[in-house]
């Protein structure tokens, strides 16, 4: 049961300090208070808050691969992250449940002042780092979902890089939901200081079960002047998971943040990466695709805010839609007073496949400076021809193989941009998922 007593016990369980309790305490309140939103295509009203496991700590602590738990060592296995491992000599944080049970980062980085640790780790080693940057960029009433998250958080990644360090290998996060009616609240927290870069990389996953899960994470991204942060993630999971989650990235002069996203699974999605640009020349790139497979909603996006002048976003969204799928793009471009010299390009590419599949398209655009600003939104949908079939099943390729080439030169902008073993996942997932959808 969602209710004081149960907050309480999860910041004592994790000997929080006071600060930590009262910002729970606080998203507790809002959140009882605070209707469901109604704007949203995906219904929400199967979401059964009293009977979601809000905490499922773990009494695991693995420092190796072989004392990873099976089922998650099967997950890893599959995605092909232990030969990752292996390569990279750490750099991975792995999340089971409600808690962050192994975490392992190259000594050579951690020599330099990189810190890469699950949240929970940070909070007690490094409070006044957290404290700085923990609910700044999503506040924590931003909207329904973000209080429940402040309330209950658990888990996450915390990731900084001091100034002028660039980390040329890619740290990764891997997230794995095992019960039933699970709640999974992990915190993430990224920060480049000025003239620092880094990759990150996100993975979810969860079983099938008969009854609804929740996800509703928060992703907080600082890249500071002249900093460059990449957030990759690849999430895959099961069509009894409602994903709910809020992730925003500030940064600033001369600073990029490039957002590369791929939505799988799920019964439904909430989704749209948010970008402020806040410092003069700073650059944001938005690059995803979502599967909306039969019998689930997917509403995804991207939101950019141009504070700045000679401000520079791209927004690339492709969504698949097989059988009654249905997906959604929903998007925000706002380009503020006194952001002059700011371009601003968006398009939204849906394909459908099968006679029932449907997309809609939300584009929203507030332009309150025009001097030598731009902003441009194409979108385009359409079904996959069937006289195209006809001719490549003509030349010998069979039906299926025919669909998946056309798919796949669909996605070939998102693939070249994710590394290769969750690329081959992503291929894998989206043939199964069309299996029997012509026709």
């Amino acid at each position: 049961m969602l209710n004081k007593d149960l907050v309480v016990e999860i910041s004592k369980s994790k000997k929080e300090p006071e600060w930590m309790l009262q910002i729970r305490l606080r998203a507790l309140e809002l959140f009882l208070k605070t209707p469901l939103p109604t704007w949203q295509i995906p219904s929400l009203k199967d979401l059964d808050f009293d009977s979601i496991s809000y905490f499922n700590p773990q009494n695991i602590r693995a420092t190796s691969w072989e004392e990873l738990p099976s089922d998650l060592k099967r997950v890893y296995k599959k995605m092909g992250l232990p030969e990752a491992e292996q390569r990279w000599l750490g750099g991975t944080i792995a999340q089971y449940q409600s808690e962050g049970i192994y975490a392992k980062l190259k000594e050579e980085w951690q020599r330099k002042g990189v810190i890469f640790c699950s949240l929970d780790d940070a909070v007690k080693k490094y409070p006044e780092l957290v404290r700085k940057h923990f609910a700044n960029v999503v506040p924590v009433d931003d909207n329904k979902f973000t209080l429940l998250h402040y309330a209950v958080w658990s888990g996450g990644s915390f990731l900084y890089v001091p100034r002028g360090v660039e980390v040329n290998f890619p740290m990764q996060t891997y997230f794995f939901m095992k019960d039933k009616r699970e709640g999974q609240f992990e915190h993430t927290i990224i920060i480049a200081e000025e003239g620092a870069s880094v990759q990150y990389i996100e993975g979810c996953s969860a079983p099938v079960y008969d009854a609804n899960s929740l996800h509703s994470a928060v992703v907080e991204v600082y890249a500071k002047d002249n900093g460059k942060v990449r957030y990759s993630t690849v999430q895959n999971w099961s069509k009894n998971v409602y994903n709910l989650n809020t992730k925003r990235a500030i940064i600033g002069k001369n600073a990029l943040m490039e957002w590369v996203g791929g939505s799988l699974g799920a019964k439904v999605s909430m989704l749209y990466p948010s970008t402020v640009l806040a410092g003069e020349g700073a650059c944001a790139s938005h690059l995803t695709i979502t599967l909306a497979s039969k019998g689930t909603v997917k509403e995804g996006g991207a939101k950019v805010i141009h504070l700045a002048p000679h401000t520079r976003s791209t927004i690339i969204s492709k969504s698949i839609c097989i059988g009654d799928g249905h997906g959604v793009y929903r998007g925000l471009v706002k380009i503020a007073k006194g952001a002059y010299d700011s371009v601003s390009n968006a398009r939204c590419d849906s394909l459908l496949i099968g006679r029932h599949a449907k997309s809609d398209t939300f584009p929203h655009s507030d332009i309150q400076e025009t001097k030598g600003t731009s902003f441009t939104h194409e979108a385009s949908a359409g079904r996959i021809s069937e006289k195209q079939l006809e001719y490549m099943m003509s030349r010998g390729i069979r039906e299926q193989d025919a669909m998946m080439l056309y798919v796949s030169g669909f996605i070939t902008p998102i693939l070249k941009e994710i590394p290769l073993e969750y690329a081959i996942e992503l291929n894998r997932f989206i043939q199964i998922e069309m299996e029997g959808s012509i026709g």
